[in-house]
């Protein structure tokens, strides 16, 4: 992981989206500004689900970039979000990923802070016997963890370090708002979670995210069993700052189509059949004949709604080529059994072992070794032209565009 030098470097002319320079993705000086233009900038970073905080007192524990947060409901039924650091010398405040607490103690020299992250006392703070002690004149209200702002939005919990970062509906806009609306309608069930590694930088996965033509390119199990093709309808909306975007389309319920063979897909020539078709059954739970719908918004959350697999996405990265994918599996509250049946079967579409998606926790490991040795090419995004503009069309590349984009806006490179 070592850091390309500025000679080594391929130049990024001013406002060139249609062209990404390859050391982009493992320079380590990159990711360096990324944590302080990014994560600790004017974004509202995803912390979680204010499901996963039902009661006063519960927490969990996250990141933003780098950093390392607590996510807790506090006594007024508010949530706030904090930095896991005591502020005295630099250790954890919460060492589980989740819990119930009261307050939050350091185990280390006990300095103690209200759910809300306040210092609220510190042990020996007077001294002992008359002597030694913090000085006189010491604030409590000086030396607390770093806080973050915070706003809930369709069960959503985003937080910011940034006073400039505006509202979260203002930050997504109309369009991205109205589709997530869209989906998180109503009060949300938490069926699971679980942690992917990824072994490449967490830029490459949130490109994938925003490619909308290689679904039924890369994943064989859609021309296979003829469930997507590119040609059945859709679009994809990038908002206006160009940072977050939704993909959607109509979904055919799997047998025979001839519009299938004539693009030509890639598929398993074997003649392969479902023991169990009805992992292709379909509820049109929102009543709009789009069954398919992936919409992220910057810098690390997606919302998928694949069929009827429900899931939100926090992409955390770890280093310029590991990154942590954060899957929360959901539904609402009123499901009943059938839809629990069938949001459990869906399920099986995606993930690290899903029939759809394994590739695409492959494929962003294959770009990063295959682009290891050419810090000095870039990639060709010119799939659509060069706009960052919302299309009809899902066989162009506007939402990657978009995303630099916004990236290149806070990332002075």
């Amino acid at each position: 992981m070592t850091a390309h030098s500025t000679q080594e470097r391929s130049a990024w002319p001013q406002n060139e989206l249609t062209r990404v320079p390859y050391w982009v993705y493992d320079d380590q000086d990159v990711y360096r500004q990324e944590q302080e233009g990014i994560y600790q900038g004017p974004v509202w970073n995803y912390l979680g689900l204010e499901a996963e905080l039902p009661e006063k007192g519960d927490y969990k524990t996250t990141f933003v970039g780098d950093m390392p947060v607590i996510v807790v409901r506090g006594e007024d039924g508010t949530i706030s979000a904090f930095e896991n650091r005591c502020s005295h010398r630099g250790s954890l405040l919460a060492l589980k990923n989740r819990g119930k607490a009261q307050n939050f103690t350091c185990v280390y020299h006990a300095w103690s802070h209200d759910l809300k992250g306040n210092l609220k006392s510190v042990a020996f703070r007077r001294g002992i016997n008359g002597e030694g002690g913090m000085p006189a004149d010491f604030d409590l209200k000086q030396h607390g963890p770093r806080k973050l702002r915070t706003e809930t939005f369709c069960g959503l919990v985003f937080g910011t370090l940034s006073a400039e970062t505006p509202d979260i509906e203002t930050y997504l806009g109309e369009a991205v708002t109205a589709r997530l609306r869209r989906v998180l309608h109503k009060p949300i069930r938490i069926y699971g979670q679980y942690t992917q590694a990824l072994p490449n930088n967490w830029k490459l996965y949130f490109e994938n995210v925003k490619d909308t033509y290689h679904s039924s390119l890369l994943h064989t199990f859609f021309a296979t069993f003829k469930v997507s093709r590119l040609s059945q309808g859709g679009g994809v909306i990038v908002s206006d700052s160009g940072g977050h975007h939704v993909s959607y389309s109509l979904s055919h319920k799997g047998g025979k189509d001839e519009e299938f063979a004539k693009e030509g897909l890639r598929s398993n020539q074997e003649d392969f059949s479902l023991n169990d078709a009805s992992v292709l059954d379909i509820v049109d739970e929102f009543g709009d004949g789009c069954h398919v719908q992936i919409l992220s918004v910057f810098p690390g959350f997606v919302l998928q709604a694949i069929h009827n697999s429900l899931a939100v996405r926090q992409i955390l990265p770890k280093n310029t080529q590991q990154t942590d994918l954060i899957w929360t599996l959901i539904g609402f509250t009123d499901d009943d059994e059938r839809m629990q049946t069938l949001r459990m079967k869906h399920a099986n579409l995606v993930g690290p072992a899903g029939y759809v998606s394994m590739e695409d926790g492959a494929v962003g490991g294959f770009v990063q070794r295959g682009t290891a040795g050419a810090s000095c090419e870039s990639s060709v995004v010119m799939m659509g032209g060069s706009s960052t503009l919302t299309s009809s069309s899902r066989a162009s590349e506007n939402s990657i565009r978009g995303f630099w984009k916004f990236y290149r806006n806070l990332v002075k490179l």
